[in-house]
Formats: C-alpha cells, structure tokens, sequence
C-alpha cells in the first residue's frame, strides 16, 4: 500500500520541482543511488521498470525507502498496463507514470488515490487524463516538443500542470525555459543518474549533482 496520496505527491513534485528516474537490476547499487539522491536533498524517485523482474528489486527497494529514507516517496515508471500498475501499488508504489494515455491504468490507480502521470502529447490527451481525474501531466517526449508547447497549453488552460520528462538536462538555461514556460516539474533520468555515476558508483557526485540541480530549481523559479 502506498505512503503517500496522490495529493501529497502532487505536493511535493510542486514544492521540490524534480523527479529523478532510474532503473538497475543490482538492489545494493540502487540502495546507494536512492540514498545519494535523498540526501541532495530530492523526496521523489521514480523506478522505471523496464527489466526482467524489475518488481522484484521494486519492492526491494521501497522496503529500504521505508525503513531508512522518512519522507521519500517512490514510484513506478514505463507502466503499460492497468495489471503491471496494480502489481506495483500492491508494493507500496506511491505513484504511476505510464507512457501513454491508458484509461484502464487510470481506473485502477483512481481506485486507490494513488497518483497517476500519463504520457501526453496533444491538448486532446492532456483534456481527456485531466477528465480522468489527472493531476499532473507527463509531457513526453519532451524534447519533441520544447518549452513553447508548455506556454501555448498553459495559456487557455492555466489550470493545467505539467512535467516533462526527456530533453530536460541539468543546464540553468534549459532548466529555466522548462519552469518559466510554466513547468510543475521536471522527471530527469540519464541526464542526472548518468551512466557513468552508475558504472563508477559515485553516489558523492550523484548526491552533489541532485543538490546543485535542486538549487537552480529554486533559482529559476525565483524562490
């Protein structure tokens, strides 16, 4: 069961601004990774299960985040169905971003208040998962589509909360046009957890990198 509801997690995308997101099959190694991004200060993570028994390291992962890391919520990341999702909310997953737009995920997760974050990529997509009950959109890809989609969306829609995920790197001037193109958050995934942090296991630099990235967050934002 989850932690958190899905307000509280819409809360704290809000308050800190960045989702980082990462998948390895070694449960230490991701131990190390969470930690390194708890203590830069990041309070979401989001696991993308894209391997074989992902679950497994999964529900690994969340009992450590439960056990040693208070006030972190993680998630669940490259859900392509409503049985996936259900599997990973039974282990405690605090949140459900799928690639695409999928009502029977929507049902499923709805059912639990458990926050869900579909892959979007026109007015339409983002009108019909706000209907469903959506609280904040995945722009995805997003470097298909840039900043300016953001501001074009936000205009008539002011209500309308988004995070892109992909072409969002660790630049000030990137980070920048994302939030003042009117930006909930941002997901970060290679970009911040980079190969080569995890082939080194530099989880200093990795800690250091989510600290300073969380710092310009709060810069561009002008707070």
């Amino acid at each position: 069961m989850s932690q958190f509801s899905r307000i509280e997690v819409a809360s704290l995308m809000k308050e800190t601004g960045l989702v980082p997101l990462f998948y390895h099959p070694d449960i230490d190694l991701g131990k190390n990774i969470l930690k390194a991004c708890y203590d830069g200060g990041a309070r979401l993570i989001e696991f993308t299960a894209r391997g074989d028994f992902a679950h497994e390291v999964f529900a690994e992962l969340n009992k450590f985040i439960i056990q040693e890391l208070p006030g972190m919520a993680m998630g669940v990341g490259s859900i392509t169905d409503s049985a996936a999702a259900s599997l990973y909310m039974q282990m405690g997953a605090n949140f459900v971003v799928t690639p695409s737009l999928r009502e029977d995920i929507a049902i499923v997760c709805n059912r639990r208040k458990v926050l869900w974050s579909p892959g979007c990529g026109s007015v339409t997509e983002i009108n019909k998962a706000e209907e469903m009950g959506c609280e904040i959109i995945k722009l995805f890809p997003g470097a298909n589509f840039g900043p300016n989609f953001i501001k074009a969306i936000k205009g008539p829609q002011p209500w309308t909360s988004i995070m892109p995920t992909g072409g969002v790197t660790l630049e000030e001037s990137n980070l920048r046009a994302w939030f003042n193109a009117g930006a909930t958050c941002v997901g970060m995934g290679s970009n911040l957890i980079s190969k080569s942090v995890l082939v080194n296991k530099d989880y200093q630099g990795l800690e250091n990198t989510v600290k300073q990235t969380l710092a310009l967050i709060k810069k561009v934002r002008g707070s």
